[in-house]
């Protein structure tokens, strides 16, 4: 079969319609005028309208991009300096570090719930029990316990995004810098951080995709009163999903559409401005 065949053209635009379809399905319905997901009535804007008057569905979306956001953040730095703390370990005791760091990556989303659960419910017991009673500050589990939740099933995501650029990284340009008159934090930050960023660009996404998609593990960590995204279609679907959740989802893609354009223009551009500047030297 060729490579650039009819059949391989075939099977690739498949492909292409099997993952997109549903959300040309979602996009077009969510200009439906019925609620119905399969009549058409008519073009409307109404459910965007609704949408912006929807507290139960605006407060879900502001806890997950929340959680999402610091849980990226933190994530990044607690998984960067990880990296870094085991680049520099011994064969050996770097090997068992990162296989204990896969093992919630290969772990069941369930699994990793549940246990989570009953590790905060135990942490909550004891200090409402104990310095919570005599303090007067009483525990739940609710955005803070959310929040640790998605930072710890974030961080090994991260781990494993810098260390390939570690491994690439020359082992001795800190000592170079340091031999230059740069120390500490500061030959790091100008130093070691540029050359691993990609990879740490590429933690802050994952980990921030990770969190707004996930929907198990903040079933069991988020408590009676804290409600995500993906906990508030998930009771709809018991009865119906609002098209409202449509018209939301239509603006979520949108806005990732928009992101992927800007990054994907700046990469090429910075690529373009690399390039001058190579040709340039050269021809110096």
């Amino acid at each position: 079969m060729k490579k650039n065949g009819i059949p391989s053209r075939l099977f690739l635009a498949l492909c292409f319609l099997f993952l997109y379809a549903p959300i040309l399905v979602l996009v077009v319905f969510s200009f439906n005028a019925s609620k119905s997901k399969a009549v058409w009535a008519g073009f409307t804007l109404d459910w965007y309208v609704q949408l912006f008057h929807n507290s139960s569905i605006l407060n879900a979306l502001w806890v997950t991009l929340a959680v999402s956001a610091l849980a990226a953040v933190i994530s990044t730095v607690l998984g960067t300096a990880a990296a870094i703390g085991f680049h520099n370990l011994k064969r050996r005791v770097r090997s068992v570090c990162m296989t204990i760091n896969n093992i919630p990556l290969t772990n069941a989303d369930i699994i990793t719930g549940v246990s989570m659960m009953l590790l905060f419910l135990l942490a909550v017991d004891a200090w409402n029990g104990s310095l919570g009673s005599v303090l007067g500050i009483k525990l739940n589990l609710g955005f803070w316990s959310l929040l640790v939740a998605h930072i710890t099933f974030d961080v090994p995501h991260v781990i494993l995004s810098v260390t390939p650029k570690l491994r690439q990284l020359d082992p001795n340009i800190y000592e170079a810098a340091q031999d230059l008159g740069d120390h500490g934090f500061h030959a790091f930050r100008k130093v070691v951080l540029p050359e691993i960023m990609p990879g740490v660009v590429s933690g802050l996404i994952m980990a921030f995709t990770l969190s707004i998609d996930d929907f198990v593990i903040s079933y069991f960590t988020a408590g009676a009163q804290t409600q995500t995204l993906s906990m508030v279609i998930y009771s709809m679907a018991k009865k119906q999903v609002s098209p409202e959740i449509n018209a939301l989802s239509t603006l979520m893609f949108v806005a990732v559409v928009i992101l992927m354009v800007i990054f994907n223009l700046r990469q090429t551009r910075q690529e373009k401005l690399a390039q001058r500047r190579r040709e340039t030297l050269s021809g110096q």
